[in-house]
């Protein structure tokens, strides 16, 4: 930008150093005093001669002639000025557009930009940088806001993930409190039955609404989040397989399930992981079959299975595929509340921990299988 400015300056100076130079030298002819005394020498010749009138004629013509030079070089010097100063305009002209396109490349267009840029960001769209000229005057100006819109865009993606995590705490404490909280209200309801105490009946009956609420606000809860399941986050440890006893008997609340036997080994998988994922099998028991429930654990190569098998009525064969879609729900399902996901939560876990589920009819029932991968 200076040596444009300094170039412009020495170029304009040496053309109105050279303009008033030429103006200078363009001096207005003067009348030549050799051509009239010519004149007059020979109106002399003339008067001599007695021709007065060729001697008046010679006179006047010669100091006209004269006149008529001077007057036309007077003109000539009045359009070469006329046309200096025109092109000495035409140059200022020029100089002013490129300079005029030099500033709107190098200055209007930038803010042009970056107006449009602060409309995108106040729009919410981060992801669309802003076009910057490395020759700019302002490129390191205009590169300090896209820095600002990548910081944006960086805390805004740090919120989602937050907000996904909340998401996934809440979905995961609703669904792992409906087990216990179904356990407790089949212990009220056992109670009522074996106790015939009239206050005490009033009171397992006050303890069992309020379980029944608490069901209520934690289904509200999982409903909330239905769609942010697939962002239950696994963590896969090793393990030793007497844990899987466990898990089976803290999902087995109504105690339905035989004392499996289950070899001894590690497995790599999530234990929380798949406490929700007997949960889910048993309870489906539990609400689709309600019969006795046989476990059994075997090695199939680098997996081990353990299954599960109710003696209830089963699933149309080509319904069995369909159980693991989101929201699907079987034909047997009719007035018995559910969400259709807890065989999708399963697969979905299982497959993040490496392992996976099928389904299968026996000649009565239904067989799950669980397959999990050894450490």
């Amino acid at each position: 930008m200076k040596k444009i400015l300094a170039l412009f300056i020495v170029v304009s100076t040496l053309c109105f150093i050279g303009l008033s130079v030429y103006i200078a030298n363009s001096a207005p002819s003067r009348l030549s005093t050799t051509a009239i005394n010519e004149a007059v020498m020979y109106s002399i010749y003339a008067i001599e001669e007695a021709d007065h009138a060729r001697a008046l004629d010679i006179l006047l013509g010669g100091i006209t002639q004269e006149f008529e030079q001077v007057h036309q070089s007077g003109q000539r010097r009045n359009i070469n000025i006329l046309l200096a100063v025109g092109v000495y305009q035409a140059f200022f002209v020029a100089v002013f557009l490129i300079l005029h396109m030099y500033y709107k490349k190098r200055i209007i267009d930038p803010f042009v930009r970056l107006k449009d840029f602060a409309k995108n960001v106040a729009r919410g769209d981060l992801d669309t940088p802003i076009k910057m000229d490395k020759h700019s005057t302002l490129g390191a100006f205009t590169e300090s806001f896209d820095i600002l819109r990548e910081e944006l865009k960086t805390a805004r993606e740090n919120e989602r993930e937050a907000t996904l995590r909340k998401k996934e705490l809440v979905a995961t404490i609703s669904h792992d409190l409906k087990t216990p909280v179904a356990a407790i209200k089949a212990t009220i309801e056992l109670m009522q039955i074996r106790d015939h105490d009239e206050k005490t009946k009033y009171q397992l009956q006050e303890m069992f609404n309020k379980a029944e609420e608490i069901t209520v606000l934690v289904n509200d809860m999982f409903h909330s989040t239905l769609q942010e399941l697939e962002a239950l986050k696994v963590s896969i440890t090793e393990f030793p397989s007497t844990t899987l006893a466990q898990l089976i008997q803290s999902a087995d609340y109504k105690k339905m399930t035989n004392q499996v036997q289950i070899p001894d080994c590690v497995l790599l998988s999530d234990t929380v992981r798949l406490g929700q994922v007997f949960d889910n099998i048993i309870g489906n028991s539990y609400k689709y079959a309600n019969t006795k429930i046989e476990v059994a654990a075997n090695f199939d190569g680098q997996s081990l299975i353990i299954t599960f098998r109710d003696f209830g009525k089963g699933v149309d064969n080509e319904e069995l595929p369909l159980l693991f879609g989101k929201f699907y729900r079987g034909k047997n399902t009719t007035n018995i509340n559910g969400y259709g996901l807890g065989l999708y939560i399963a697969k979905h876990l299982l497959q993040e921990m490496g392992g996976n589920i099928h389904l299968s009819n026996a000649n009565q029932g239904l067989i799950t299988q669980v397959i999990l991968p050894l450490a």
